[in-house]
């Protein structure tokens, strides 16, 4: 974004497209208040100032004597006490996309101009008021489906890991001055600097390591945990698919092999957000075209977060059967005995020795028994087991950010060990310290910050 637009005055609607009972236009520059007063008017006279972070009651029109669009509520957030640390006005009318768009024309005619996607939050982090690990985390909030998703961005809006990434770069400034002066006062310098200065290597090298590795738990709040369902053709995939959605949105036939290709969709289970995966059975495939939907269901299993392994229970099972399970042994997965509302001819004890300690329940995707206890046991297995920490890395720029000062880390730690001179170890801290500006925003091109405020919808 062109920085001289800072002097100007934005405006937009806030809230989502379609109709609604309320719908805010908002406003943020210098000029907010002015244009603001152009077009609402109070339904009684307000003295100079105008009352801030008061809700004023009025009607939106064009000019003084025009048509009325609306009656609405009208508050003003003076600059140090608003979202953009610029002075905001926010337009309470009622949700029609009409009047909306109508009094966004009458501020741009007013001497606003039209907000791009995500600048008042850009504002927000240019004028100081969060960095950029905050900024993500206000877009993964606007997007959560689940409270845990919400949860883990609300932590992050508020500093949490803003909070931990400034502890990380204070130990890199601590560990750079030991260092620093270690080359300058190197005849001083004893073993006990070096071992303090190894200390503070290992701890950065965990902080930024465990961070890391936590990006997994956040990509599946963020993302949903994918679970695939996988099973031999005819064991009622597509059936069960549906009757979890509660809706018909695979094509369900008796014939075996009718689904070639895999649909998903999310399914929100006892606040976990999963993807589920209906795919092509595994099993022979008797033309091209199947081969290639099994080729697909193998790779989509592979790369899952867990399995729902369907089995016909009507059936009894065979060799085949037993060594079909056996080979999803080591992954997360529930079993799924199917059809159990006709007579069951499989032997479940026998499957089951076959993979010790699985969780598994009887169902009849067909009739919709068992489907609501399947919904709570997916949330107990496939969410992330962990107690809630609001310290999770939410998106992948993060994580590979945190990678690079991690493997800092672990260079300085080898220049170290390999008794390189001083000044080495001193170049892997430096490097670390920038990253820790990148991720926090301290340093940033106009690509990342296109990158980070792109995703966002306009008004926000």
């Amino acid at each position: 974004m062109d920085r001289a637009r800072l002097q100007d005055t934005i405006i937009a609607v806030s809230t989502p497209p379609g109709i609604g009972g309320l719908g805010v236009l908002r406003l943020s520059g210098p000029e907010s208040l002015a244009v603001a007063r152009k077009i609402f008017f109070p339904a009684r006279k307000i003295t100079h100032p105008f009352p801030p972070l008061t809700a004023v009651f009025g009607k939106v029109r064009e000019g003084g004597k025009g048509r009325v669009l609306d009656e609405a509520f009208m508050v003003y957030f003076p600059a140090l006490r608003s979202y953009t640390r610029e002075d905001v006005v926010e337009i309470s009318c009622h949700g029609s996309p009409a009047v909306l768009e109508e009094a966004v024309r009458l501020g741009v005619a007013a001497g606003a101009k039209p907000a791009l996607p995500g600048e008042f939050t850009l504002r927000a982090y240019l004028r100081g008021r969060i960095d950029i690990l905050q900024a993500e985390a206000v877009q993964s909030l606007i997007q959560s489906v689940t409270l845990e998703q919400a949860q883990a961005a609300i932590g992050q809006v508020r500093g949490s890991l803003s909070r931990s990434v400034a502890r990380l770069r204070e130990k890199l400034v601590e560990l750079m001055a030991l260092i620093e002066a270690g080359i300058e006062f190197s005849e001083e310098a004893g073993a006990g600097g070096g071992a303090e200065i190894r200390k503070l290597i290992l701890d950065c090298r965990e902080a930024a390591g465990k961070l890391a590795a936590s990006y997994e738990t956040g990509r599946a709040i963020t993302e949903g945990i994918r679970v695939a369902i996988a099973g031999k053709p005819n064991a009622g995939k597509s059936t069960l698919f549906n009757a979890l959605l509660g809706r018909e949105r695979a094509i369900v036939a008796p014939l075996p092999g009718t689904t070639r290709d895999y649909i998903s969709e999310r399914l929100p289970a006892g606040g976990t957000n999963i993807v589920l995966t209906d795919m092509a059975g595994l099993g022979e495939a008797r033309d091209p075209l199947e081969e290639e939907g099994v080729k697909r269901s193998r790779a989509l299993a592979d790369e899952s977060d867990g399995i729902l392994l369907i089995l016909d229970a009507s059936r009894p099972d065979t060799k085949d059967d037993r060594r079909f399970v056996s080979g999803f042994r080591g992954r997360k997965l529930i079993l799924v005995f199917n059809k159990t509302d006709l007579p069951v001819n499989i032997d479940r004890q026998r499957i089951l020795s076959h993979l010790p300690g699985v969780p598994h329940l009887d169902v009849s995707a067909l009739r919709g028994s068992g489907v609501g206890e399947l919904k709570e046991m997916m949330s107990g297995v496939f969410s992330p087991g962990r107690e809630f920490t609001e310290e999770i890395v939410l998106h992948l720029r993060q994580k590979l950010l945190l990678g690079e000062i991690e493997r800092a880390m672990t260079l300085a730690l080898e220049r170290m060990d390999a008794r390189y001179s001083e000044e080495f170890c001193a170049e892997e801290v430096r490097a670390a310290l920038g990253h820790v500006g990148r991720l926090t925003g301290e340093v940033a091109s106009d690509e990342v910050l296109e990158a980070v405020f792109g995703r966002f919808c306009v008004g926000k």
